[in-house]
């Protein structure tokens, strides 16, 4: 059968085929090179790889990096992220589908009192892509919001937002009270969801919260049992570079049009004080996008 199979495909163009791959997907490419040398053959070709990779991506900043064809520069993309924007932002190409992903750079966000010594810090640790990241000190009200021109992602994609973070060992304030998270456009009604960002509110949650909190937050934690409770659909999850991150929201880029996004994170209602946070900035990526 398979020898029947390769009789049939060297009869077509590899050109031809070529073409063919390049209306799939990178997925797709990848999935069908591995049914005979011929395909693997025509999965090669540069025109497969220059479709499936943005115009704008294959400049000088892959120049360098050794990459002799077009399907080692989107991979290079892929798994490299390059800063842009006077290292503000990073940017990288989903493997699968080819879509652009970003991460705004705390340091590019509009976070509430941030300019205080005694509210929040800027310090630089080894784990993040960006020279500095932001760690909370000491708030009562969290605000935080970040910003993006939806014409610089790819269109008719599905994009999610997300803030990743991480929390020191001295962290606190975060246990009982859920962050309000939503992301807005001025064509889209804004849709707001609550999650925990301490990834162990579950178990803290079970036990009686502690007294000792301000006068502002005896009201708000009378009534914390009427709280959704922390839950899969609600924590945090471990990334496999070792941050956190939760989805604010997603939105759908139709393309076209230059839209101003924004993505915000607060908690203001609870009146306790919070501490520990450490903020690496959003990320927007494709739906789906591991």
């Amino acid at each position: 059968m398979e020898e029947v199979q390769n009789d049939f495909f060297s009869e077509l163009p590899e050109g031809f085929v070529a073409e063919a791959l390049a209306l799939t997907s990178p997925r797709d490419a990848c999935r069908l090179s591995s049914i005979n040398s011929f395909f693997r053959s025509a999965a090669n070709w540069d025109k497969v790889w220059e479709s499936f990779t943005p115009p704008e991506c294959l400049g000088e900043a892959v120049v360098d990096a050794g990459c002799n064809s077009k399907k080692d520069k989107f991979l290079h993309l892929c798994d490299h992220t390059v800063i842009i924007d006077d290292g503000n932002k990073s940017f990288w190409l989903d493997k699968r589908s080819g879509k652009k992903c970003y991460m705004l750079s705390a340091r590019s966000m509009s976070i509430s009192l941030v300019d205080s010594p005694s509210c929040w810090k800027w310090t630089s640790i080894a784990e993040s892509r960006f020279t500095e990241v932001g760690e909370l000190i000491n708030v009562c009200a969290l605000e935080v919001n970040g910003k993006i021109n939806t014409s610089i992602l790819s269109p008719k994609t599905a994009y999610v937002a997300y803030l990743v973070f991480k929390m020191t060992s001295k962290a606190n304030g975060f246990e009982y009270q859920p962050v309000e998270l939503s992301i807005v456009s001025h064509k889209d009604k804004c849709e707001t969801r609550l999650a925990y960002l301490d990834p162990q509110a579950e178990q803290k949650r079970r036990l009686k919260p502690r007294r000792r909190m301000r006068i502002f937050s005896r009201i708000a934690f009378t009534y914390y049992h009427e709280l959704p409770s922390p839950s899969k659909d609600n924590a945090p999850n471990l990334r496999k570079d070792g941050w956190f991150e939760t989805a604010i929201g997603e939105y759908f880029n139709e393309g076209g049009d230059e839209t101003e996004l924004e993505m915000r994170v607060m908690e203001v209602k609870g009146g306790n004080w919070k501490t520990g946070l450490v903020i690496e900035g959003i990320e927007i990526r494709p739906k789906n996008c591991i």
